[in-house]
């Protein structure tokens, strides 16, 4: 979108402070993205290794049992 865009949809926002937004991700563009690679990472990292736990199998067990009460 462009600067004029932004501020249609998110009429909070003034145009200087996008300009001010836009200047300041160019000006730390590479720290910006290497963060958002490495939080990128850490999120593909914990759907990886979020295997059952006992407790999570645990309230799996108990979710399925029927608690119904009988009519």
């Amino acid at each position: 979108m462009s600067p004029a865009e932004i501020v249609a949809n998110y009429p909070t926002l003034t145009l200087a402070e996008v300009h001010a937004a836009l200047a300041y991700f160019y000006d730390h563009r590479d720290e910006i993205l290497a963060a958002i690679a490495e939080e990128d990472q850490f999120v593909q990292e914990m759907k990886a290794n979020s295997g059952s736990s006992p407790l999570q199998e645990k309230i799996g067990q108990r979710n399925a049992t029927d608690d119904s009460v009988p009519f």
